[in-house]
């Protein structure tokens, strides 16, 4: 069993910054891809960033420019450093973990954490 553990989400006033942290609970797991989705009120749960175990990084339009995200691979931590916030970014922000053990894929999904921008 994986778990992923989140921190780092809060409240913030628009043009404010957060950075979030999530750590794989097994540091010797090969994990292809980590990331983050978001979910609003309301509305579907999006993809925000990923990043594959190449660093190779992948972002959603809406934050280009003011969100980076980035992985230790030794740890199985991910990041994402949120600048310039916007009260649009508000949501309940998810860490994600794509795995294969044997061939067999595996999703891994963090309990979640608030992320509130005040404007």
């Amino acid at each position: 069993q994986v778990q992923l553990v989140e921190s780092g989400g809060g409240l913030v006033q628009a043009g404010g910054s957060l950075r979030l942290s999530c750590a794989a609970s097994r540091r010797r797991l090969r994990i292809n891809v980590m990331g983050w989705y978001r979910q609003a009120p309301g509305k579907q749960r999006e993809l925000v960033a990923s990043v594959t175990s190449g660093s190779s990084t992948n972002y959603v339009d809406s934050v280009k420019g003011r969100f980076t995200i980035s992985r230790d691979n030794a740890q199985n931590t991910v990041y994402l450093q949120m600048n310039s916030l916007k009260p649009d970014d508000t949501a309940v922000y998810y860490c994600h973990a794509e795995a294969v053990i044997f061939g067999i894929r595996y999703d891994y999904w963090g309990q979640g954490t608030q992320v509130t921008v005040s404007s």
